[in-house]
């Protein structure tokens, strides 16, 4: 013998309307509310907003939290930054593995792209030009 479905709830109309016209399937050709758009997201206005959002959506896509953000500098439609971030951890310290991300974000803040440019270790020092 087969289990009884559970009862399902009705909900009564604000109107206090008919309740067979309740249970009636909606009508194909009664007009549809249009579509609402999602709210238009607020613009980046700051340097300091767009290097948080830089490196929080980095840090999600790699699963490793950024050591610093060595540079940013606003584009024609965003932000571009470069991330660095600990992708070896050695001892000593100094030999642990570091990767630079240049990262891009848009106007909103969210993350367009982002691309590893360099491996280095922690102790490397650039050479002067």
């Amino acid at each position: 013998m087969a289990a009884a479905e559970p009862a399902r709830r009705r909900r009564t109309p604000p109107d206090g309307g008919d309740q067979d016209a309740q249970d009636a399937p909606p009508s194909r050709s009664a007009p549809r509310a249009p579509a609402r758009k999602a709210p238009a997201r607020p613009r980046v206005t700051g340097a300091a907003a767009a290097m948080r959002l830089a490196a929080e959506q980095l840090t999600q896509l790699l699963g490793r939290s950024p050591e610093s953000v060595s540079s940013l500098r606003p584009t024609e439609d965003g932000w571009e930054a470069q991330v660095e971030v600990l992708e070896l951890e050695r001892i000593p310290d100094t030999t642990s593995v570091i990767g630079s991300y240049k990262v891009t974000i848009d106007e909103e803040g969210e993350l367009i792209s982002y691309e590893r440019t360099r491996r280095y270790s922690r102790g490397m020092i650039d050479r002067p030009t």
